[in-house]
């Protein structure tokens, strides 16, 4: 994917400051890291904006969760790549990701030689994941990927996420530019379809479905 000796661009994402900045000096060496982002809203915006080859995110990060956006990037760019790097070693989720096309999955806990090699590869064309996480057959993978999946709307994930982060209802309202009768509809829905008694059962179910990480 290298063309006319230029380095592959790559946007990260991860609302670890630490981490973020860590990667940065990491992957600087090999390739153009055109911005580091903290939130899923802020990386929809900036990958639209700068159009990067490849995109190093975490799944659980505030106002919108990795692998929705990346769902939602996919049908903007459908060429970008994307290399998760997370602490979630679920093997349902790491099919979940495949149905994304050639990407990575690689643990945080993994060698920095590994998230090398995975960013390489989907730039290739090609999917990597840990051996640990690999699906034995597509059967599995896909039957894995189908457990992951949600049953609930994509407007229902973004106000199941925001709800569970702790913002009032008029802060979610503002977010997602909807009115605070519309956001508590939304939450009586969810909270009467999935049998959910009160907000510590709607976060535990968002963990559960890794909205937001503990």
């Amino acid at each position: 994917m290298q063309l006319s000796g230029l380095r592959p661009r790559v946007l990260i994402a991860d609302d670890h400051s630490i981490v973020a900045e860590s990667l940065r000096l990491l992957l600087d060496k090999s390739y153009d890291v055109i911005g580091v982002v903290n939130d899923g809203r802020q990386l929809l915006a900036d990958a639209a904006r700068l159009k990067p080859d490849v995109v190093v995110l975490d799944i659980g990060m505030p106002l919108l969760n990795g692998m929705d956006a990346a769902v939602r990037l996919k049908e903007m760019l459908p060429q970008l790549r994307f290399v998760f790097l997370t602490m979630q070693d679920d093997p349902n989720l790491a099919a979940a990701a495949l149905e994304l096309g050639a990407v990575g999955y690689v643990l945080k806990r993994a060698a920095a030689s590994e998230l090398l090699n995975a960013i390489s590869q989907v730039l290739d064309g090609k999917a990597y994941l840990m051996p640990k996480l690999r699906p034995e057959n597509w059967a599995v993978r896909e039957a894995r990927a189908q457990q992951a999946s949600k049953e609930l709307t994509r407007r229902q994930q973004e106000v199941l996420q925001l709800l569970a982060e702790g913002r009032p209802m008029k802060e979610v309202a503002g977010i997602l530019k909807v009115s605070e009768k519309t956001i508590m509809f939304h939450k009586y829905h969810i909270m009467e379809t999935f049998h959910l008694k009160n907000n510590a059962e709607l976060v535990l179910f968002a963990v559960r479905r890794h909205l937001i990480s503990v």
